[in-house]
């Protein structure tokens, strides 16, 4: 990155705002020089900057990269501006507190267009070029001599182009030299050096390599990315006798970090002091880059935490040029950065990094540094899966703290980690206070928890966990949150499992009395539950209310109403239900038949239950193990063992497993009315499955998904009611 130098020619001191190239950190620094003559580089990198009068700022803009070099005469009020000259803040470090001075005359570097980007400030810069006065040179085509420089590749090549030309400052080559490495040109590079070296041993010239053109070079090897070439130039810095300075130092520091030797350019750091070199907050910024790479976020805080014990105690930032009042809150930005960005990339990848982040959150807030609001949230949208939510309530914890607004996009995507990871509860504490703090939730926000409250619905309903149901249902209603038919149907298949007739009636009620319309499902689920509690004058009253009002039964509506006909005996009207479901072009299957069989089977009816077996297969419908077994009781009981052991020959032929009561049922209705039958065709006998505690286990399984615990507050049936006595 080029830097702005302003050089006075006659005027007692000037001004040279340089900055660190790779972390951007600035710098003032103010000097004695005096020289009569100058010489003009003008370099145009693609960058536009901005200098005012109380701090030095750089704004880049644009990129091109374009070279021209002239030597000019500065005159007095000249419509160019402040003459600046554009040059490496490596080549401008003092040390110990004095500018290394050459016996190469000096030179001014001046952006010809920069004048339209200055603010009205500038005034007093351009004093400072009014006083400088007039320098006289002869004019020189340096564009030319640059453009033939920027395609050498040896020495002599370089020797061809200036052997006849003027001499000019080594500010000039170190420029260029920085230049050919950002157009990747390090062979150009390197020819330029080699021909100074060559100069510098001539005893007619005056030129002699300086830490200036090392750093230069070097710099141009970290842009090129040639890093095999570092070695040699340092070694090429110890046989010329040239002592590395910081920016060497950042230089280096920079170049490992790029190569992944991260450790190593954390060991320079270290080692410059040892050598008399007082770190600059170049240097600085560049070892927590290095933590960075590392991705030790840790490290990173306690380098900080060092750095700035010792410029509270004054150990560092004596250095007026280094201006660390308003470097060292650039460097307070940086860690915090860092910290962000390391966070941020454990979050992607796979390992399980929780423990690690709260830690560093915690070490952040010992150190009183403390990242904004937007870093937070971006932290958040980070987090996506399931063991993420501890930290993504963690992050939203702090954004609430600092009583601030929080995104509402960020609360959506935190409740539906939530849900992710089946924290239904935090979920809802987040929604919760969407409702009481703000941000207003939106229908994103308003589906999403609603979602959540459908999941544990569902693990209800196919648990049979009715109670759960209802306070879930008492919940929604209770945050706000209008439960739909889907909602409601949950409840009411889950009471039907249950065989919970009142409560499926009462829920049936409250659903119909929130506004809400019932469909095919909510009607079947209330049958269903009828028939299980043998109410079959107010099931069929039920039914007559779904046709009624316009709702097409479907298959299990159809099955129950058979179902509960069967139990009555009404054989006729379970075949004209049997007719009307083929007409409505519903075809009855397997389940259909089978409820009529069971129907048949617990009301004794075994001879008609085998009609409707018979009546099944006619219909090309296979009879599954239900069919089987329903019908062998139901034969047996009858007093028809014969028979029994027939169709549990035909079922063990068909390769169904019948189940142990079938087997014994044959067995008992043989002994029973002396049947003979030969136990080889019926084989062994089938193992007793495990009794199962089924309503304890679906609890269980339960409270685990929705993550409550298994001992909870005894379920009053008034609850039932929550709805209407709230009302009253």
């Amino acid at each position: 990155m080029p830097y702005l130098n302003v050089w006075s020619s006659r005027s007692s001191s000037s001004m040279l705002p340089h900055m660190d190239s790779e972390l951007a950190s600035s710098s003032n620094s103010v000097f004695t020089w005096r020289r009569t003559e100058s010489w003009v580089l003008a370099y145009t990198f693609s960058h536009n900057f901005r200098y005012t009068r109380n701090k030095t700022k750089f704004r880049k803009q644009d990129c091109c990269l374009s070279t021209e070099f002239f030597p000019f005469r500065c005159e007095k009020k000249d419509s160019f501006g402040p003459c600046f000259a554009l040059t490496h803040a490596s080549e401008e470090q003092a040390i110990d507190g004095d500018v290394i001075k050459h016996n190469s005359q000096s030179f001014h570097c001046v952006q010809l267009e920069e004048k339209r980007v200055y603010d009205d400030d500038d005034d007093d810069v351009g004093n400072e070029e009014d006083e400088a006065g007039r320098v006289k040179c002869d004019k020189v085509d340096v564009r030319a001599l640059a453009q033939s420089l920027h395609f050498v590749k040896t020495a002599d090549e370089v020797d061809e182009v200036l052997k006849n030309k003027v001499e000019l400052p080594l500010q000039v080559y170190s420029s260029t030299i920085r230049g050919f490495g950002k157009d990747k040109k390090l062979n150009s590079a390197m020819a330029l050096v080699e021909w100074l070296r060559r100069r510098s041993k001539d005893t007619i010239g005056s030129i002699s390599l300086n830490v200036f053109i090392y750093n230069s070079l070097l710099g141009a090897i970290k842009e090129a990315g040639k890093y095999d070439f570092v070695d040699k130039v340092m070694d090429d810095m110890v046989s010329e006798g040239v002592h590395p300075n910081v920016v060497t130092y950042n230089t280096l520091m920079r170049i490992y970090i790029e190569q992944g030797r991260e450790l190593e350019a954390l060991d320079l750091f270290k080692e410059m002091p040892k050598k008399k070199l007082y770190p600059s907050p170049a240097s600085y910024s560049t070892a927590l880059f290095a933590y960075r790479r590392l991705e030790d976020g840790f490290g990173a805080i306690t380098f900080f935490l060092e750095a700035r014990e010792k410029y509270q105690n004054g150990e560092i930032g004596n250095i007026v040029e280094e201006n660390w009042e308003y470097e060292f809150p650039k460097l307070e930005n940086f860690i915090i950065r860092i910290c962000y960005q390391v966070m941020r990339q454990w979050l992607v990848k796979s390992a399980d990094v929780r423990t690690n982040i709260l830690k560093l959150l915690t070490d952040m807030d010992k150190a009183k540094i403390q990242p904004s609001r937007a870093e937070y949230e971006r932290l958040v949208w980070a987090c996506t899966r399931e063991e993420h939510h501890v930290v993504a309530k963690e992050l939203y914890n702090r954004i609430r703290e600092m009583d601030t607004e929080i995104s509402l996009s960020v609360c959506n995507h935190i409740i539906w980690l939530m849900g992710k990871a089946k924290k239904w509860w935090a979920a809802l504490e987040i929604y919760e206070d969407l409702l009481d703090k703000g941000p207003k939730p939106n229908n994103m926000s308003y589906e999403l928890i609603v979602s959540h409250f459908n999941i544990l619905l569902s693990a209800a309903r196919k648990r049979g966990i009715w109670r759960w149901g209802v306070r879930l249902l008492n919940k929604m209603e209770e945050k706000g949150l209008k439960p739909s038919s889907r909602e409601w149907n949950s409840v009411l298949v889950a009471c039907s499992k249950a065989s919970e007739t009142s409560a499926a009636v009462q829920i049936f009620r409250r659903m119909v009395e929130k506004g809400e319309k019932p469909t095919v499902i909510s009607y079947g689920a209330l049958l269903s539950a009828l028939e299980k509690g043998k109410l079959y004058d107010e099931a069929l009253q039920v039914w007559k209310h779904m046709i009624k009002m316009g709702i097409e039964p479907n298959l299990y509506a159809y099955t129950i109403m058979a179902s509960i006909y069967t139990a009555q005996g009404k054989f006729n009207i379970v075949d004209s239900i049997i007719k009307e479901m083929v007409s409505s072009g519903v075809e009855p299957t397997v389940v259909t038949f089978n409820a009529i069989i069971s129907g048949c089977a617990r009301n004794g009816m075994g001879s008609v239950a085998y009609e409707w077996f018979q009546r099944m297969k006619t219909q090309n419908i296979t009879p599954n193990e239900v069919s089987y077994e329903m019908l062998i009781e139901a034969l047996a009981n009858d007093g028809k063992p014969r028979l029994a052991y027939e169709l549990y020959a035909r079922a063990i032929n068909e390769g169904l497993s019948l189940s142990t009561k079938a087997y014994d049922a044959v067995i008992s209705s043989t002994h029973a009315y002396g049947a003979t039958i030969d136990l080889n065709v019926l084989g062994q006998r089938p193992p007793e499955k495990k009794k199962r505690v089924q309503i304890r286990k679906s609890l269980s399984e339960f409270c685990n998904i929705a993550d409550v615990p298994r001992r909870s507050r005894p379920f009053d049936r008034e609850e039932i009611f929550t709805a209407q006595t709230k009302g009253t």
